[in-house]
């Protein structure tokens, strides 16, 4: 390794710093990386487990121009490229490590890029019908994820548990993976700690109309995907996606995941057509859902409100009176005309968003084609009555939090409560005390079905907000500049000598055979063959293969050293 990589070493040291960063952010070089210089830099650039990495990222034409370089053949257009990874020399020539590391791999199969056909209007309907479904799936998903964040496995699947509670709540969950993936593409999501949790942007696609909605995900997907099906700004004809990857042996299982999301989103239709609505985002040109939801079923903005507490929405309601309908109310099906239960509970729980009576009251009277129904009227009035009598409040004295109502039987029964032992609760002057956190208290109230509400140290009613939005924090890129600033600092005028003292300490390391040319007293070299056994004090030790007697040389004479095969 050492003699193959001062080649590379070198051309390190004559780079320019901006095209060092590039390559160190190329290759994922941290930036805190343990080199001395740059005869570090390169070897570690050529290690098996490195080299593998790299490859594992190559697009077909790439790996292809790479084995021809391999191969002693010009590697054509894409040798700027290579280089820039540190997969080829400057001169073209593969580095051996390299070219050891392509062995066994298989040849770049290229696929024909084939245009895909125009979609069929039979085609084109069930591609908008799927893309509807699926946008009001994971409309479905970021609400149950905006009350309570998903756990997920190490890998980002959402675990078979969540699973399992999403569909006893009635959502799909054959494509939940699917799902996920597209509202992370979109911005609409984020992972914190393996816990999918929604975004600011979420708030607002959720209240968007489908169209906006669609044009978002095709949007994200379209800029997530990886360089080997990218074209332009736009993507290849999904016929070649298969062979993007070769060297990724994940590539297959990604790949497939790829093609169902576009799937999902109308892009490809079942018999491998495209409809009209997906050639312009291909071509790389900006998401136009007008001909997609012409196809689609016209949303509606009334609801029939009846007198067992439910609520009909005779077609698809429009997403935004849906989002709010759905604070305080149960839905019970979902197709194209979906139904919803009003309860004490879903009502309770639009209270503790911050709705109040009267806020449900004009919103129902503004959407509802038959009024509102008495038993309705009287649910919602009961429930906002009841709502507030435990008043949950921090101590300004003791810094405790206080559990206050005017019901003394309600804060009896909390005293009592058995599911609120861990809260440790003590009686204080007509209230319950904790040392727990006052929003804990409340929620764990709130789980317990007791009518809380947050109060400020002013007497203010606070809304709560149980998981809050959590946006996307951007990932700065490692800044390798102090790194080469280390790097630069050792490369000294006497580089020559530096890269023989590093070959000859790695030939010790590995005990190998070195082929030394010795410079001597009277001008002439001598050529020596050495089983190389130790290195100090300016010295090279090592057995004389020919005469079969040790040697010691001085660093000095030696005027170049190449490790012999054996």
């Amino acid at each position: 390794m050492s003699t193959h990589a001062r080649p590379l070493a070198e051309w390190l040291a004559a780079a320019s710093d901006d095209e060092l960063s590039a390559l160190f952010a190329a290759r994922g070089v941290r930036a805190d990386a343990a080199w001395q210089d740059f005869f570090d830099a390169a070897e570690a650039l050529l290690e098996p487990g490195s080299l593998s990495r790299v490859l594992t990222t190559l697009t077909a034409a790439e790996a292809e121009a790479l084995r021809r370089a391999a191969g002693g053949d010009d590697p054509g257009e894409r040798r700027g490229m290579l280089a820039s990874l540190g997969l080829l020399l400057p001169d073209g020539t593969v580095p051996p490590p390299v070219a050891s590391a392509l062995a066994g791999r298989p040849p770049a199969e290229s696929r024909d890029a084939v245009e895909p056909p125009p979609s069929g209007d039979d085609a084109s309907a069930h591609a908008a019908e799927r893309a509807f479904t699926t946008v009001a799936a994971l409309a479905d998903l970021m609400l149950v994820t905006k009350e309570r964040p998903l756990t997920l496995l190490a890998g980002g699947a959402v675990s078979a548990g969540e699973k399992r509670l999403l569909a006893e709540a009635g959502l799909v969950v054959d494509a939940v993976d699917l799902l996920v993936a597209l509202a992370i593409d979109a911005g609409l999501a984020v992972t914190e700690e393996r816990r999918l949790r929604t975004t600011s942007g979420a708030e607002e696609w959720l209240r968007a109309p489908v169209g906006p909605r669609w044009s978002a995900l095709v949007t994200g997907l379209r800029a997530a995907l990886p360089r080997g099906i990218r074209d332009g700004d736009g993507w290849t004809p999904p016929s070649s996606w298969a062979g993007a990857h070769p060297w990724d042996p994940a590539w297959p299982e990604r790949c497939a995941g790829l093609l169902e999301r576009a799937r999902l989103l109308g892009l490809i239709a079942d018999d491998g057509s495209e409809p009209a609505w997906a050639r312009p985002l291909r071509a790389g040109g900006p998401a136009d859902p007008a001909p997609l939801t012409a196809l689609l079923p016209a949303e509606v903005d009334r609801i029939f409100l009846q007198n067992d507490l439910t609520a009909i929405a005779p077609g698809p309601l429009a997403p935004a009176l849906d989002v709010r309908l759905r604070t305080m109310a149960a839905r019970e099906s979902a197709a194209q005309a979906s139904s919803y239960r009003f309860t004490a509970e879903s009502v309770a729980h639009a209270l503790v968003a911050g709705e109040t009576e009267q806020s449900m009251l004009d919103f129902l009277e503004g959407i509802s084609l038959t009024g509102i129904p008495q038993p309705l009227r009287y649910l919602v009035g009961h429930t906002a009555q009841r709502h507030g009598l435990v008043r949950v409040s921090v101590d300004g004295e003791t810094g405790r939090t206080r559990i206050e109502s005017v019901d003394d039987h309600l804060l009896a029964a909390i005293s009592v409560d058995q599911a609120l032992r861990p809260l440790a609760l003590t009686k204080h002057v007509g209230s319950l005390t904790t040392r727990v956190g006052r929003d804990t208290v409340y929620w764990a109230l709130t789980d317990a079905r007791y009518p809380a509400t947050l109060v400020a140290e002013d007497g203010t009613v606070l809304t709560g907000e149980r998981h809050p939005v959590a946006d996307p924090v951007p990932v700065a890129p490692a800044d390798h500049r102090p790194l080469i600033a280390a790097l630069r600092a050792h490369q000294g005028p006497d580089a020559d000598a530096a890269w023989l003292d590093r070959e000859l300490e790695a030939a010790v390391r590995a005990k190998a055979v070195l082929r030394v040319t010795v410079g001597m007293p009277d001008g002439s070299t001598r050529e020596l063959l050495l089983e190389a056994t130790g290195l100090g004090g300016g010295r090279l030790r090592g057995r004389d293969r020919a005469a079969d007697v040790e040697r010691t040389l001085p660093v000095s004479s030696i005027r170049s050293a190449t490790i012999v095969a054996t």
